[in-house]
């Protein structure tokens, strides 16, 4: 009966371990977007993404989005882009594919 006892006990205590732990990510396949980002062109230049969205200082280029720091940045990156095209980036978001391209 002692014997019984301890296996039960000894069972409920990993059971409830196994259940208590935190569940396991199999992948994270939508990473957090970042709030900032460096710029394509001044690479030492950072933008904040939200503000650069909306003032329309980014472009899409073959599936990814650049973001820029002035004016003059978007007219330089659309003269070359594929020179800038190894900087920071974030995938084109998915419902803005069709829209502005670089």
């Amino acid at each position: 009966m002692k014997q019984f006892l301890l296996w039960t006990g000894a069972l409920l205590t990993l059971a409830s371990a196994a259940l208590a732990a935190p569940p396991k990510e199999k992948g994270k396949k939508n990473p957090t977007t970042p709030t900032t980002i460096s710029c394509a062109v001044m690479k030492g230049d950072m933008v904040n993404i939200k503000q650069a969205t909306a003032k329309h200082m980014y472009a899409d280029y073959k599936g990814n989005r650049y973001f820029f720091c002035c004016a003059a940045c978007p007219t330089a990156f659309k003269q070359n882009p594929q020179k800038y095209a190894k900087n920071a980036h974030i995938p084109t978001p998915k419902a803005a594919k069709s829209s502005k391209k670089g």
